[in-house]
């Protein structure tokens, strides 16, 4: 998730403090994703050293209020603008723990999957029961926890649509068919090569 480019889209506002934008990030993503102020400050920083926000006088209460430049706006009407990109390669952990639990002989795949379904499940049956606790119902921080929430609940359901076809398709493979030993063959040095989607 972009931090960076959230920031300057609330920035493109009007100005604000740290503390400040770090509430306005909680208001609109229903707090869902909790950002610590020196986090804030440090993107703040690299903000400005990149010429997308201009550091201004603190007021009388200290407060420090960072405005956005013409650089930043274009910035945010270009992320805005543009699809997420989505990585090719996987750093899931559960799907790297899946591939290679699968792989290694005396291990119990299917307690694996059995342990996080039930982990999974339950993630999700707490995500469905998730409700509002913001004052105002039918607002637009409402709206945005519910975009939020709803993308949890989607992914959690995916995730587990996902373990029950894994577990189908290791159920088509005896168990010592799935067994990799270790290899004999020296390893070439330097980067392996990718596969290539077809």
């Amino acid at each position: 998730m972009s931090v960076r480019q959230s920031l300057l889209a609330i920035l493109d506002q009007g100005p604000c403090y740290g503390y400040q934008l770090r509430a306005e990030f909680d208001r609109r993503t229903g707090s869902t994703w909790p950002l610590n102020v020196g986090q804030i400050y440090n993107t703040l920083e690299r903000l400005e050293r990149d010429g997308l926000v201009e550091r201004g006088d603190a007021d009388e209460q200290g407060h420090v209020y960072w405005a956005i430049t013409d650089a930043g706006s274009a910035e945010v009407s270009g992320w805005l603008s543009s699809p997420v990109e989505r990585a090719t390669g996987t750093r899931d952990e559960l799907a790297i723990k899946l591939a290679v639990a699968a792989t290694l002989p005396g291990v119990d795949v299917a307690a694996v999957i059995h342990t996080q379904r039930k982990a999974s499940l339950a993630q999700l049956q707490e995500l469905q029961r998730t409700k509002y606790a913001g004052a105002k119902p039918d607002s637009p921080e409402e709206l945005a926890w519910t975009l939020v929430i709803d993308s949890m609940i989607f992914a959690a359901e995916a995730e587990v649509r996902w373990l029950d076809h894994t577990e189908q398709r290791l159920a088509q493979h005896p168990q010592h068919a799935l067994e990799l030993e270790l290899s004999s063959e020296r390893p070439k040095r330097g980067r392996p090569s990718r596969a290539v989607p077809v």
